[in-house]
């Protein structure tokens, strides 16, 4: 007998012995109702299960048992039926149905999927909010599920009463900015504000849905004819407050008063940019948390 021919008579053998003309699915605690014929259309693991090849688990109700989440699998069916869908717009949606597709062995829809995601725009690591009034930050600040750092920067207040070395600290600033972003974005969420603070340059930190730290990056300077407005680079102390914030990550408890404690230990050494030592010591720091 072929191989075709006893495939054939061991679906029939699978539909005679239910008694209903639809199976009932299970999967991860969504309930889908499917026919042995879209199940067993293609030569994937559910036409293994559904052809007698595999042993099938069934609750006390009848319901077969499969141990995955539900979330993709009527995908998986609809595309059974009908042999192509439309496929998720998003690169997360896409991988999480990748990772089905290759657990039930639907060999066609993987290679779609894969050629999907080939040409699609890498969706960016690191994404900053931009505050653009009080309400849309006050409600960030409510909403917030992890600590907040936000840079306030308006480069136009006292533009003209700069020091010397105001505009190159100015930047120092800035792009501090984006290195935290990039280090530590899944744990903090970073946003800018530009909403006409006083503050030229300002950093606010935020825990727990409220404001736990804050370090202002301008002095005044007195000089001989007028007072000067100094943007100054405290990195030192913007490490600190950062590495405090991850205190607050967890919202159930409030942070541990001897990591606080600790961190309250690494002081300004100074302005510009910190040696190879001083990111020794402050990765030794991070790891105590």
């Amino acid at each position: 007998m072929s191989g075709a021919a006893s495939q054939a008579l061991a679906t029939q053998a699978v539909r005679a012995k239910s008694d209903s003309k639809y199976v009932k699915l299970n999967v991860g605690g969504t309930l889908h109702l499917s026919t042995i014929d879209t199940l067993c259309k293609q030569d994937t693991m559910l036409r293994a299960m559904f052809s007698g090849r595999m042993d099938v688990l069934h609750d006390v109700e009848g319901w077969v048992l499969i141990d995955r989440c539900g979330k993709h699998f009527g995908t998986i069916l609809s595309y059974l039926r009908d042999g192509s869908i439309m496929l998720p717009e998003s690169c997360r949606e896409l991988n999480e149905l990748l990772q089905e597709a290759k657990y039930y062995c639907v060999q066609e829809l993987i290679r779609q999927v894969e050629e999907a995601l080939s040409v699609r725009d890498p969706e960016p690591i690191c994404q900053v909010p931009l505050i653009t009034s009080s309400r849309e930050e006050q409600m960030l600040i409510a909403k917030m599920t992890k600590p907040m750092v936000k840079l306030n920067c308006n480069r136009h207040n006292n533009k003209y009463s700069y020091t010397s070395m105001s505009d190159d600290n100015f930047l120092k600033n800035l792009e501090l900015f984006d290195k935290l972003c990039l280090r530590f974005s899944t744990r903090i969420l970073f946003v800018k504000d530009t909403l006409g603070n006083t503050e030229i340059c300002c950093w606010s930190f935020y825990g727990h849905g409220q404001k736990i730290g804050e370090v202002c990056c301008t002095s005044i300077v007195y000089g001989t004819d007028k007072k000067h407005t100094k943007v100054d680079f405290p990195e030192a102390r913007i490490f600190e407050e950062t590495l405090n914030t991850l205190l607050y990550e967890h919202r159930g408890k409030g942070p541990d008063a001897e990591l606080m404690q600790a961190t309250r230990g690494y002081r300004d050494r100074g302005n510009g940019y910190h040696s190879d030592d001083e990111d020794e010591k402050f990765d030794r720091a991070l790891r105590r948390k």
